[in-house]
Parts: structure tokens; C-alpha cells; sequence
């Protein structure tokens, strides 16, 4: 008996040391990081939360960014949450049309296909498409289109007080997409890269809305097109639910990838001031990357 406490207390003693050695990789991870942000002539925020170990890593995440598409995250939980109170129903449909108001005067526009990455939500105008096919569209593809529509359904005041309620205090979501004359007045969505982890940490936990909603939300996210940036340079096999976001000299990924269906971490990269837009992608799977090999 007297062997086995001993063995017990030898083992408890060195405890200490296995973890500051895992700290001192993380260490060593976050200045490869930085060197690797400083030589990007750009600003890059990284914030990492491994779900199981609760291991962390944040370089420059309190500061604030143009949230580009990334915003449409908060937008997608508005939405599920509107739903899971009886507001709607997700299969309901609306009619689309293509016409908007200004934050700024209420003044009227409209989205430019053009400057769109989707079509078929202008398939439908002046024709009824169901909710759950515009977050379907809004996440998966970036569409602005559907993105104004549901902002439009559940008010940008709504997504703001949802998003304090996690403690996301610093996302700012003021309005749909391109309305330029919010943006000439600097009335834009904003972001830090804390506040996203905060968010994908909600949805990968399943406590935000209900565990079914997050797990709705998982399976839209992990349907993601636009794979450049933080699933690049992964294995094919590891699922990464995830939204990117882009605008000039802005480049984000918010993804929670999944070591095994069982062990999730929450990873966001935003960048700014890295002109080209293939630099930054590929910096931001490079991060990407690193991170995987260190915590697989």
C-alpha cells in the first residue's frame, strides 16, 4: 500500500512539469506566429481555443476590424434564435425583392449582381424563397443578397443584443451589406478576432439558441464553398465548419475544426492591410496549418 501512494505521489509531483512544457509549445507557436505576421507587412489578430484542453493562444485579438462577411454569422443565430421563439418558422418564405434602405437617410438601393458571389437569390426576385434556403445561401456562398434580406427580417438591434448576451461586446453589426452611404460615413460591422472565437465557441458548445440549432448551424458552416484560407493546407478528412470574409486589404476565416468528431477547437484569423488577397490566404492557412500540427 505504502508502494502504491508513493508511485501515486511521484506522479502527481511531476504533473506540474508536463504542463508547462505544453505551455511553453504554445509559447514557442505564438512567436512563430508573430514573425510570421510581421514579415505580412499587414496586421493579423489569431485566437485559439482548443475545446478539450482548453489550451489558448491570442495575438492582437482585441483588435477591431471591418467584420467583412464574417458578420453573417451573428445574422445566421439572429435568425435561429428568432425561430426557436416562434417568430417564424425556418420554412417559411418571403418574397424577394431587391430594394433596401440606407442606415444612414432610409434612403433606397440595391444589391449589384455583379458584386455578388451568388445568383440564385436573384433568381428569385419577385418570387417567395424560405428562410432557411437564405442562411443556406448566406453562409455557404457569402451572399449579400440573402444576407440584407435577413437582416432586414430580425433587425440589426437584435443580432447586437444577442451577441452581448455570450459576451461578444465588441461585434458591431449596424446594417446589411452595401449600402455606400454608411460605409463613406464609416458606419460599418465590426469585429475582433476574440469576440468571433467567442461566438464559434457558442456554436461549437451548443449553447447558444438550442443544441439543435448549433448543430444546424455546425452542418451549414461545414458546407462552406470557399476552402483558401484556414481548411487549405488540412487534411481533406478534417471536417472545418467555418465562414470566411473579404473586402480590400481585408482577409478572415472563424472556424471550429474538429481533431475528431469528438474534439473540437476554435480557431479565427482576420487580417487587414495585406493588399493581396492571395498573400493573405495564404498566410492565414500557413497559420492555419501550424496550429493543426501543434495540437494534433
Amino acid at each position: 500500500m505504502k508502494k502504491m501512494l508513493l508511485i501515486l505521489l511521484i506522479g502527481i509531483l511531476f504533473m506540474p512539469l508536463h504542463c508547462s512544457k505544453k505551455s511553453l509549445d504554445i509559447q514557442k507557436l505564438k512567436i512563430a506566429i508573430e514573425e510570421k505576421s510581421s514579415a505580412s507587412g499587414g496586421t493579423i489578430a489569431v485566437a485559439f481555443e482548443d475545446l478539450i484542453t482548453g489550451e489558448t493562444l491570442l495575438i492582437n485579438e482585441k483588435i477591431q476590424m471591418h467584420a467583412a462577411s464574417t458578420m453573417k454569422i451573428p445574422v445566421m443565430i439572429e435568425v435561429f434564435k428568432q425561430a426557436a421563439e416562434g417568430r417564424f418558422n425556418l420554412a417559411d418564405s418571403l418574397f424577394i425583392k431587391n430594394e433596401f434602405k440606407s442606415i444612414v437617410d432610409s434612403s433606397l438601393y440595391s444589391m449589384d449582381f455583379e458584386e455578388d458571389s451568388d445568383d440564385v437569390v436573384y433568381k428569385h426576385i419577385d418570387k417567395k424563397m424560405s428562410i432557411d434556403d437564405l442562411v443556406y445561401q448566406m453562409i455557404t456562398v457569402s451572399s449579400n443578397f440573402a444576407t440584407n434580406i435577413l437582416v432586414d427580417l430580425v433587425d440589426a438591434k437584435n443580432i447586437k443584443k444577442t451577441m452581448k448576451s455570450i459576451g461578444a461586446n465588441n461585434i458591431q453589426v449596424l446594417r446589411g451589406v452595401e449600402d455606400i452611404k454608411a460605409y463613406n460615413q464609416g458606419l460599418n460591422n465590426t469585429t475582433d478576432a476574440f469576440d468571433l472565437l467567442l461566438v464559434m465557441k457558442a456554436i461549437a458548445n451548443k449553447n447558444i439558441v438550442t443544441p439543435q440549432a448549433c448543430e444546424n448551424m455546425i452542418n451549414i458552416l461545414a458546407d462552406q464553398r470557399f476552402k483558401s484560407k484556414i481548411p487549405a493546407l488540412l487534411p481533406s478528412t478534417v471536417k472545418v465548419a467555418h465562414k470566411t470574409g473579404s473586402i480590400t486589404a481585408i482577409d478572415h476565416d472563424a472556424a471550429i475544426v474538429y481533431l475528431t468528431p469528438k474534439h473540437p477547437y476554435v480557431l479565427v484569423i482576420l487580417t487587414k492591410g495585406i493588399e493581396s488577397h492571395k498573400q493573405a490566404q495564404g498566410i492565414i492557412a500557413r497559420i492555419s496549418k501550424m496550429i493543426y500540427d501543434a495540437v494534433s
